[in-house]
């Protein structure tokens, strides 16, 4: 089959690789129809390299239809249409029994100490191949994979495997209260839906903050108010406070993390570790990595005392340091963790059936054969051409 495939920092490529098995009498093989390039991928695409292996299969944002069955697998049938959360999880072990399934025990990482595999996502979470290709080795049948109905558009869908129950999920953990005020940071995929959820859950007022124009219109035009990061420049607290009531809002999201712009030193250490051999710099970024806080530091300047902060945006660094002074001051509420997918699966899916409130169909701005994926790759990460959210057909 063809697949993307890592074989460098910023050298992805479409390879043919062996067709996936099934191996154990619960998994199911299925032929994906439509797969998305997440924010996340760039950091398997820049700094990640030391926990991937050339050849390794990325993406985990897919759905398809069931091509093959195992022996114990009775909750789904080939021909039937699913949609494959990004977490690995069991279903049936505690962590999965609390709504945790990033945590699963079954298939926690404990070499690296992680929580739940991941499609796609290097050694960090389990190296488990992904879904940028044309069949994926889904485990778990009778519990992991979503059916959903026949009939409406693949985009109707899709994002149930990451962006709809991530940005679910850093709306619920921001804690916005009834008619509120929420700040949302950076307007990529995650962030834009973050805006539209917030405002489908009854916000009073959404502010997103990003610097590229055509991000900051598509949330614009959504009725979200939009604040320019460039044109604010220094002034982007006060901007925030005067609309606001000068307090800051009650929620703040981080759906940036560590590709935020600024913090320089941390962004060169950043890139000097891959120039290190792999098992150099993995030792290194376990044990003393640090992230780009700019947008996380932004966060705490921004929420108003007593309010929340939650992060959606993903971090890596063992060593950040963090303001605890102020935040301790300000009595600041942090939640963050990878989004627990079926966890909100009954409270979107029918979002999706009955109507499109948020928008999902016409969420992507490119739609493109599996093929074009390297360069969708390298568009994304520059922000050119308008990228915001890119689907693939397989």
């Amino acid at each position: 089959m063809k697949a993307l495939t890592w074989h460098g920092k910023r050298d992805v490529r479409i390879d043919t690789v062996p067709d996936p098995v099934i191996r154990e009498p619960t998994d199911v093989i299925v032929k994906v129809t439509t797969t998305g390039l997440c924010g996340s991928d760039l950091h398997l695409y820049e700094v990640l390299g030391p926990f991937l292996d050339a050849g390794d299969v990325l993406g985990h944002e897919p759905m398809g239809v069931v091509q093959e069955t195992g022996s114990e697998v009775t909750n789904v049938r080939p021909g039937d249409r699913v949609v494959i959360p990004f977490n690995v999880s069991c279903g049936t072990c505690f962590m999965c029994g609390q709504g945790l399934q990033s945590q699963c025990e079954t298939t926690q990482v404990r070499e690296y100490g992680s929580g739940a595999s991941l499609f796609g996502y290097t050694k960090l979470y389990g190296q488990v191949p992904g879904g940028q290709a044309e069949y994926l080795r889904v485990p778990f049948g009778n519990t992991l994979p979503i059916a959903v109905p026949p009939g409406p558009p693949d985009e109707r869908f899709v994002y149930l495997s990451d962006v709809l129950p991530t940005a679910w999920q850093a709306v619920d953990y921001a804690a916005v209260p009834p008619g509120g005020t929420v700040a949302v940071l950076g307007l990529g995929p995650i962030g834009d839906m973050c805006t539209r959820v917030a405002a489908h859950r009854g916000a009073g007022q959404v502010i997103g903050i990003d610097l590229v124009p055509e991000r900051l219109e598509r949330v614009r035009a959504r009725g979200a108010h939009t604040l320019d990061l460039e044109e604010c420049g220094d002034g982007i607290v006060e901007a925030v406070r005067d609309l606001t009531d000068g307090r800051g809002p009650d929620s703040v999201i981080d759906a940036v993390g560590m590709e935020a712009h600024g913090a320089t030193t941390a962004k060169v250490g950043q890139q000097l570790t891959t120039l290190l051999p792999d098992a150099l710099a993995a030792k290194l970024m376990l044990r003393a990595g640090v992230d780009r806080l700019s947008a996380l530091h932004l966060a705490i300047d921004l929420v108003r005392r007593g309010g929340t902060i939650s992060l959606s945006g993903v971090y890596g660094g063992m060593t950040d340091p963090l303001p605890l002074l102020t935040m301790f001051d300000k009595q600041i509420q942090l939640r963050m963790g990878q989004a627990n997918v079926w966890r909100w699966v009954d409270d979107i899916l029918p979002l999706l059936t009955d109507g499109d409130p948020l928008g999902v169909e016409s969420f992507a701005t490119h739609r493109l054969p599996l093929d074009r994926a390297p360069d969708a790759y390298a568009t994304f990460q520059k922000k050119q051409d308008g990228a915001v959210k890119v689907l693939f057909k397989p």
